[in-house]
């Protein structure tokens, strides 16, 4: 009836007979291939019979998404395979439901291997698609996501490339100073070489900072899905963590007065240990110079032990702060690594806190300071 109206509406406005025609006939067809296929039943030679209910109920509870095709025409999928292309798909012809010139060649092709398809169901998707054949009519299609691979593989390569580069900074200017005091020889001023000494000690040391961050990120990371036994109580690891971060030169600084006493928890005492220095010696490096840098341990009311750090530095503006535990970021590179900084401090306090199955928060306000804090929860009686 609709198309017949349609038709009729077009005829009156003067339409071409012929176009009207053509469009009648594409019409009717798309409507004939939006039929959905009735159920089918084929005696396999085993005796087993298929129907589309039985392929339905065998691959509902797979979490890879499922469909299985009669001929080229898509008969059932299965629940994810409903959540990546829609529920539409249901009775469609897979080559218009994936609209993929890599996945329709695949569809085609009876002896295609399992092809990558990027871009399948979104823009920055990546897909493993296999065709597996059932008997001569029905064919099983297999998706299996790799964008988790593929981000993984990207962060490694970053990593790798922000490390090499890290390395390479200090290792060229130790190299340049040495070579310069070498040409020099016995004629080289005094002035000068003491100088040049000075410099190339400061790079070792910082190249030193940051082999031995690397190495603590890599241990960390490695036991980041074994959680801690040890049972630890807070208060005197953290005092002394807290002025072994500080120095003999910085614990003056510091105000150790609110914290409180018997708060137990299951941890690693080195890792632990880490995270305090590692956070009190950013509070301190970062904040105004002579400034103090509060440290408190409190508990809370869901059970967990609260351990914060506050400096009154410049602040960090507010679209940094997502960013401030990923590797090797900082909010002003030079200034960083003239305090000595090797961007990996809060990398390693992210990784120990989600070791400990806790929290990290990061609170700034320009010109007031930040306050990071470490929620760990409290040792339960067994």
């Amino acid at each position: 009836m609709l198309t017949l109206i349609g038709a009729a509406v077009m005829l009156i406005a003067g339409a071409h007979p012929g176009l009207i025609l053509g469009i009648m006939i594409v019409w009717i067809g798309s409507l004939w291939l939006s039929q959905p296929v009735p159920v089918a039943k084929v005696e396999r030679k085993d005796g087993v019979k298929l129907t589309r209910e039985t392929m339905s109920g065998l691959i509902e509870p797979f979490s890879l998404p499922l469909l299985v095709l009669d001929q080229d025409r898509i008969i059932s999928a299965n629940l994810a395979a409903r959540e990546a292309l829609g529920n539409h798909i249901i009775g469609q012809d897979a080559r218009v439901a994936f609209r993929h010139p890599a996945a329709i060649a695949l569809i085609d092709d009876e002896t295609a291997e399992p092809t990558i398809i990027s871009g399948l169901t979104g823009p920055r998707t990546l897909w493993r698609m296999a065709r597996v054949p059932i008997d001569n009519r029905y064919t099983m299609i297999e998706l299996s996501d790799h964008r988790a691979e593929a981000d993984i593989s990207r962060a490694h390569t970053d990593f790798v490339a922000n490390a090499s580069h890290e390395l390479r900074t200090p290792l060229a200017s130790i190299i340049g100073y040495v070579e310069t005091l070498s040409e020099e020889g016995a004629d080289a001023d005094a002035v000068m070489t003491n100088k040049f000494h000075g410099i190339v000690l400061q790079e070792a040391r910082r190249l030193q900072s940051l082999v031995s961050d690397l190495m603590s990120l890599s241990r960390v990371e490695a036991e980041k899905h074994d959680a801690p036994s040890e049972v630890l109580e807070l208060a005197p690891l953290l005092r002394q963590a807290s002025a072994d971060g500080a120095g003999v030169d910085r614990t003056k600084r510091l105000n150790l007065e609110s914290i409180s006493d018997n708060i137990v928890v299951l941890g690693d005492r080195r890792q632990l240990e880490q995270l305090v220095r590692n956070l009190v010696d950013n509070a301190l490096k970062y904040s105004t110079a002579n400034s103090q840098v509060d440290v408190t341990l409190q508990t809370n009311s869901v059970k967990e032990a609260v351990f914060r750090v506050t400096d009154r530095g410049e602040g960090i503006d507010a679209e940094h702060i997502p960013h401030l535990t990923r590797r090797f970021y900082r909010t002003d590179p030079g200034r960083s690594r003239a305090a000595g900084g090797t961007g990996l401090g809060l990398a390693i306090v992210k990784h120990i806190v989600e070791r400990h199955r806790g929290h990290l928060d990061i609170e700034s306000e320009k010109g007031q300071g930040t306050t990071v804090s470490v929620r760990i929860p409290l040792q339960t009686e067994s």
